[in-house]
């Protein structure tokens, strides 16, 4: 890894939001997973390992489905047990537990405790709930933004639902079109990964590439 990146990715504090909802049950376009629980558990135990470099005193992980709960200060070697704590089960809330993500930064840019910025990393396998006020939570906090890296959302699509990649590919490339000052969601696929480091997605992600 290069000093230019190492620079970039340090001093953030790194979000993971990991979709437990009911399908994350499902296997079959997983290969090599009993299903996309499993395989979102590996990638999220290599993300935290990754991110422990740049972030030490711990990663904020939310879990969550019709609802969420919050881990704070998590260490790599933490991740399983959260994992055990959760299974999957109910819908996909995602503009609930991505409204707390933003607010929670929103107070801390207030209080003027930000790092240099912060990476959100979402693991999902399908559409939410509602589509609508996801694009919304998002486009309303980038206007609460000064600068493109200060926030980035980088979601990665586990399994390969083909109404989940439409809708995340509008997150990648539209919302500027209804208002977003910056465009800050970057996505990949769990395919995607396999061809590229993480170091290089969380970068892409830096700058809503």
């Amino acid at each position: 890894m290069s000093d230019a990146h190492t620079a970039r990715l340090s001093n953030r504090d790194y979000t993971l939001v990991i979709d437990k909802s009911g399908s994350m049950a499902d296997g079959h376009d997983v290969p090599g997973f009993k299903s996309r629980w499993a395989a979102a558990e590996e990638s999220t135990k290599a993300i935290a390992k990754q991110v422990e470099q740049y972030d030490p005193d711990g990663i904020t992980v939310y879990p969550f489905a019709s609802g969420f709960k919050r881990y704070d200060n998590v260490t790599a070697d933490k991740v399983g047990q959260i994992f055990k704590e959760n299974s999957p089960m109910g819908g996909t809330a995602l503009h609930l537990v991505l409204k707390d993500v933003f607010d929670k930064w929103t107070e801390r840019k207030k209080a003027g405790q930000l790092k240099q910025g912060e990476m959100v990393i979402v693991i999902t396998d399908g559409q939410p709930n509602d589509e609508a006020m996801v694009a919304g939570e998002i486009v309303k906090v980038t206007k609460k933004m000064d600068k493109q890296d200060e926030l980035s959302v980088a979601m990665f699509q586990v399994g390969s639902d083909a109404s989940a990649s439409k809708f995340l590919k509008h997150l990648d490339d539209d919302l500027q079109k209804h208002g977003a000052k910056f465009d800050i969601v970057s996505v990949k696929t769990f395919e995607d990964l396999e061809n590229t480091s993480l170091t290089d997605a969380l970068i892409s992600a830096l700058s809503g590439g």
